[in-house]
Formats: structure tokens, sequence, C-alpha cells
């Protein structure tokens, strides 16, 4: 760290000049970059998503897509004419091209019909589009159905697409104004941390490094498709991390101006004790994220790939262009000089003393409540939100209403198809209409349905996919369909999405796994100490484990989704979520645990005294990482107003898991295990020290000499 320092203040202005050019290329090409984003979540390899492909490219509709469905509705009184309601729904088809119909007339199935006779459905399979952006289909379905429905008829149009249609009372808000908001409440913290105006330098560098990290995300779009999420992650994602590294380089510089250090001793100090954190800390992050190239997921990786470039930017920004300034106009902006850094805060070092005179019990109380968090966890449901989580007023709730009290079970907006040949298909449906949990199975003898001596088959599962009893009735329909001849592929939403879970979460525990033990590879050479890194590990899991709890608290349960977001329980956590929650937060929550461990270890090297590196690692380190883990929870929070239920489940996961790593595992059961180990907590075994690198770092002489006089009076 010191020679890139000295390699950076001896090119300060070409070092500065560069970062700016990056920045400006990367805001200049920002809108193109967002535009080439994907929305491709394709499962390669999986049976769902391959039966899926084969439906798409033969029908150019359905498969993974969900259906639309059209009801029609006879006046009070009176029951509803198949034969009329197929004009209806046929005037609704032809309002949107090549799509695929299914009603009674077309099916010969009278289960397309309510009990009472009054309403009957089609279902319309639209062609193929990415699933993204204004829903234009829909208004121009709706209008022809109404056109072509007799007098007194009442029509409707329901689906998964128009129920989260339904489900946001507003169009949230943009990505840049997310940003804005999240950089308010960041400065509002940083004002309060520095008290003068080097609160805006970590916005500063905020500001170079998340249009940078989009410049490479922009090259990264030529090479392999970039999920569309990734544009909230960089933005917000970024915005904290950016922030968090520069709030630790300034504290310390900070700290040693204030102990008399001049000008360019400070920054050299501060960069290699702050900087050297700092890295290891972005390597941290870095590798939690490139972990999940295990998973056999495309979308995934490269959405691991193009996170991996957030802390990988923040921190070349923090070592390179902070010292930079820091150096030359760090001075002139430290003003007005209302806090000084020159003595660890009194009311964290007061705090430290605590927690070690009462260091049992502050661990057990710690361990109590993220034991508590761990027991929702055993009750997780992976999946997307049903319907009962979606909108709850409006006309596409309506309608569902009017269906399931109908005896139209709500798995009928999730059809499960079945490729087959085109000789087999009456037979296919014929047996799976009797598998259980199967509300009716159909296949159209019509050229809708058959092309190419090929066939599609229906199938309408009472219960939807997310439901546990929904999974069980896919299985059914995939095992019963396995066995019968002349079965292409099943697919549709719920087999892919069944596909997916096992896709990703089978290869959950070896992502675990290698993430667990790089990290513990790196964090043993930086704190020199085997326990101490296999300490934050186990920390960090568990936390992590926490934070999942509170999303099935919060989304999976409804207990705050409502009150938060006007969003009932989901039902279901959204599956991709828990796998990127792990990955970012792992590896944040590790930002935490290096900042003050380093402090810790820096304090006993000189001291030799556990307890007085706590007190003081706590109490230099206390404020700091409190507020930068406000920064990121108010970025999170930021993330969490974006109209994507999806984002808001995965802003709740992450905010929810820096609180509690802030507040519970670092202010807590860091101080408590660490006083309560004693020199445990330095202990590295030879051999591995060799290697990796590092010396052993013997107990310092003041406190074998400690040990030795305790050892003689005993």
């Amino acid at each position: 760290m010191r020679a890139i320092t000295a390699f950076v203040l001896r090119h300060k202005l070409l070092v500065v000049l560069c970062w700016l050019a990056i920045a400006a290329a990367g805001f200049v090409t920002l809108s193109s970059t967002t535009h080439r984003l994907s929305t491709d979540f394709a499962l390669p390899g999986q049976p769902g998503y391959v039966a899926d492909q084969q439906i798409d490219a033969l029908y150019h509709n359905g498969g993974g897509g969900q259906p639309t469905l059209v009801t029609a509705t006879a006046p009070a009184g009176a029951r509803i004419s198949p034969a009329q309601a197929d004009g209806v729904f046929t005037a609704a088809a032809h309002a949107a091209p090549g799509t695929r119909l299914a009603d009674q007339v077309s099916t010969g199935d009278t289960k397309f019909t309510t009990t009472d006779g009054r309403t009957t459905f089609a279902l319309l399979f639209t062609a193929s589009g990415n699933g993204f952006g204004a829903d234009t289909t829909t208004p121009k379905i709706q209008a022809a159905a109404q056109a072509a429905a007799p007098n007194g008829w009442h029509t409707g149009v329901t689906g998964f697409t128009q129920l989260s249609a339904g489900n946001t009372s507003s169009k949230g808000t943009s990505t840049t104004a997310e940003v804005m908001f999240g950089a308010i409440g960041a400065l509002a913290v940083l004002a309060f941390v520095f008290s003068s105006l080097l609160a805006f330098l970590p916005l500063l560098m905020a500001a170079i490094s998340i249009p940078s990290t989009f410049l490479l995300i922009d090259g990264l779009t030529y090479l392999t498709p970039v999920s569309m999420l990734v544009e909230f992650l960089v933005a917000l994602i970024g915005l904290g991390v950016a922030i968090d590294y520069s709030l630790l380089v300034v504290t310390r510089w900070r700290e040693e101006r204030d102990n008399g250090a001049d000008r360019q001793t400070a920054v050299e100090n501060a960069m290699a004790r702050a900087g050297h954190a700092v890295v290891f800390s972005g390597l941290t992050v870095g590798i939690s994220l490139l972990a999940v190239l295990v998973v056999p997921v495309p979308f995934l990786r490269n959405m691991a790939v193009a996170g991996f470039f957030i802390p990988l930017v923040s921190l070349a920004v923090a070592i390179t262009v902070l010292p930079a300034l820091l150096a030359t106009i760090g001075p002139h902006i430290d003003r007005p000089r209302l806090r000084h850094e020159a003595h660890a805060s009194r009311p964290w070092s007061a705090w430290a003393r605590f927690v070690l005179r009462h260091r049992k019990a502050a661990a057990a109380l710690g361990a109590a409540g993220l034991l508590a968090l761990l027991v929702p966890l055993t009750s997780i449901r992976l999946g997307e939100p049903t319907t009962d989580a979606l909108a709850q007023t409006g006309p596409a709730h309506t309608t569902l209403s009017a269906l399931t009290a109908g005896g139209i079970p709500s798995g009928t907006l999730a059809p499960i198809e079945i490729l087959t040949t085109a000789r087999s298909a009456d037979g296919i449906a014929t047996s799976l209409s009797a598998v259980p949990g199967v509300y009716t199975a159909f296949a159209p003898d019509n050229a809708a349905y058959r092309l190419d001596g090929k066939a599609l088959v229906d199938v309408l599962a009472v219960h939807e996919p997310s439901t546990p009893a929904g999974k069980t009735e896919i299985s059914a329909v995939q095992n019963a369909a396995r066995n019968l001849p002349g079965v292409l592929g099943v697919g549709g939403a719920g087999p892919s999405q069944n596909d997916f879970i096992h896709a990703v979460y089978g290869d959950f525990p070896l992502m675990i796994a290698v993430i667990s033990l790089l990290t513990l590879v790196l964090l043993a050479r930086a704190f020199r100490s085997l326990v101490l890194a296999a300490k934050a590990v186990l920390f960090n899991l568990i936390s992590v484990g926490a934070a999942y709890g509170v999303l099935v608290l919060v989304w999976q349960f409804g207990h705050g989704s409502r009150t938060l977001w006007n969003i009932p329980a989901t039902g279901a956590v959204t599956v991709w979520v828990p796998i990127m929650v792990f990955a970012f937060l792992f590896g944040l929550s590790m930002d935490y645990e290096v900042f003050i461990l380093t402090r810790m270890r820096e304090e006993y090297d000189a001291t030799g005294s556990t307890e007085q590196a706590v007190v003081t690692g706590i109490g230099r380190t206390g404020r700091l990482v409190t507020s930068a883990a406000l920064i990121l929870f108010l970025s999170f929070l930021s993330m969490s107003t974006a109209p994507d239920t999806d984002i808001k489940v995965l802003a709740t996961g992450l905010g929810a898991g820096i609180l509690l790593d802030a507040l519970v595992v670092r202010s807590l059961l860091v101080p408590a295990l660490v006083g309560w180990l004693g020199r445990w907590n330095w202990w590295l075994p030879g051999w591995l020290a060799a290697i990796l690198r590092v010396d052993p770092s013997p107990l310092p002489a003041a406190e074998r000499a400690a040990d030795t006089a305790t050892a003689i009076e005993t």
C-alpha cells in the first residue's frame, strides 16, 4: 500500500484526470448501457426450459409465458352460451396477432364454465415477449372482448401479468431518483461523522465509481447478456460501497492529522492501515460474488460478474483518487473542524468496556437474537408471489375472484404445457386428467395446437406453482408424463420455476463452501489469525441466515410488507433473491468485520493486551461501522422504492442483514467473544503462516510477561 500510495502522490494530477475521463465516458454511455441490459432468464439444459424453447420455436407463444384469461359473464339469472362466448374470445385473440386460444368450444371441456353456468373463460397464449415494460396487449384484448360481447354481458381479463400490474398504485421511482434519495441520506450521515465539508468527499468518490462501473459493464454486455437487475445493484450498492470505503480512509487520515502527522505522512499512514483494510474488504466482496459462478444459471453468473465490478472499482478509486485528493484539497475542505479524531470515541469505548464486563451475557443475548431469526428460515418457501399477494382491488382481481367463486381454481393461471406427437395428444390429455391435483387437461384438434406432426396438451392444476400443493401437482404431472409414449417435453411457468430452484439451490451448498473457504484463507492472512478468520466466517453465515429469516417474516408471512409497501404476504420468497442476498451480504458484512478486527489486530500488536485491543478497536471503529451500515441501509431503502416487487424483496434482505450485522454481530458479539477468547484470538499455526507467507506473530512481550507472572502467582 505504501508503494501504491507513493506512486499516486507522485502523479496526483494524472491519476485524477484518468479517473475523471473514465467516469465521464461511463456517464456518456450510461443510456446505451442500460438499454443493452438483458431480460433473458434462460436455464439452458434444464428440461422445462428446453421444452419451452421448443414450444416457442414451433408456436411462437406459450411455453414459459403466462397466458391471459378472458372471461365472459351473462346477466344475472341467465346462463352463458359457450358458442357466443367463443365469438367474444376469438375477437379478443385477433386483437393480439399470433395468439393461441383455448376455450370450451375449442376443447369441448365443460370445466371452462363456472358451476353456476353464468361465466366461462378462455386462455389466450399471446406472442412471445420479454415480459418487461408497459403492458400494451391487455388493453387491446380487453377492448376487443367488450366490443364483441352481446348487450348485457360483462367481460374481464386477468392473469399473473395483469394482477402484477394492478399490484402497485404508482409506477415507483426511477433509478436516478433512488440514487439521489440514497445520496441525500448518505450526506446527512457523513455530515454527522465529519462535521465538515469533508462529508462531500466520499460522495465524490461514489460519483466517480458508479459511472466507471457502468463503463465496465458496458464492455461486458458485448461479451455476454447482463441482467437488467444489475442497473439497481450498481447504482445503489455501488453508492454504499464506495462511500463506506472512502469513509474508512478519510476517518483514518483525520486521525493521523489530529495526532500531528504532516499532510503527506497522514495520507501514507492512512493508506497503509485503512487502505490495506479496504483492499481486503473489496476482495472479500468480490470473492463472494464470483463464487456464484458455480451456479449453472447464466443470468445469475452474469449478474455476479457485473456485481464483482462494484467493489473492484470502488476499492480502486479509494486507493488512488482519494489519497491524491486528501493530499491536495483535503486540509482545505476539512472545515469547520467541529469534530476531532485524536482520541477514540468515548461513548463507543465505554460501550466496549461494558460489553467486556458482561461478555458472557452479551454473547448469549446476541446469539439468542440471531437464533430467533433463524427459526422462520425453516419455513422458507421459494417461488414467485401467489395471486393473494398481487392486486387486491381492480378489474384483474375482480375477474379472478369471480372465477374462483364459481369453482375455477387459481392454478388455471399457470398451465403446464406438454409438447407431444399429434397422434398421442388425445390419449396423453386423458391420462393426465386423472393425475391427482389436475383440474383438467385438453388437446384441441385445431391448427393453433397441432403443427408439423406435433401437438400441445395443456394441463390446468388446482393450485398455483409457488404453493406446496402446486409444486406437488407439477411434480406429479411431470412424473406421469415421463412414462407416456409420445411426450416430447414438459414446459410452462411452473415446471420452469421448479427447474430453476433445482439448478440454483442444488449447487447452493457448494457455493457456500467455496465462499467460506476462500474468505477464510483471505482473512487468515489479513488478521494473521485462524481463530479470528473462522469466527468472522461463522458470524457472517449466521447473520445471512438471520436475514433470510427476516425475508420469510416480512414477505412470505407478510409481517410488515403491507405496512411498508402496501403489499400483502407473497406466500413465497422470490426464487433468485436468497442466492444474491448471500453473495452480496456475505461480502458486505465482512467489510465491517475487516474494519474492526484489523484495528483490533493493530492495537494488540502495539499493546499486547486483548482487552485494550477490544476497547480501542471498538472505540475507533464503532461510529465508523455504524455510520457505514446506516449509509448502506439507506441505499437499500432507496432500492426498495423500485416498482418491481422482486427488487423490494432483495432490498429487504440486504438492508436487514446489514443492520443485524452492524448492530448485533459487530457491536455486541464481536467484542464479547474476542474478549472471552483472550489470547486464543491471535493463534495461527506455523505451517499455515508459512503457506500464507505471513509472520506467525507470537504473543507480544507484554502479554507473555503477564501470563508468566500469573503462572508464577498460581
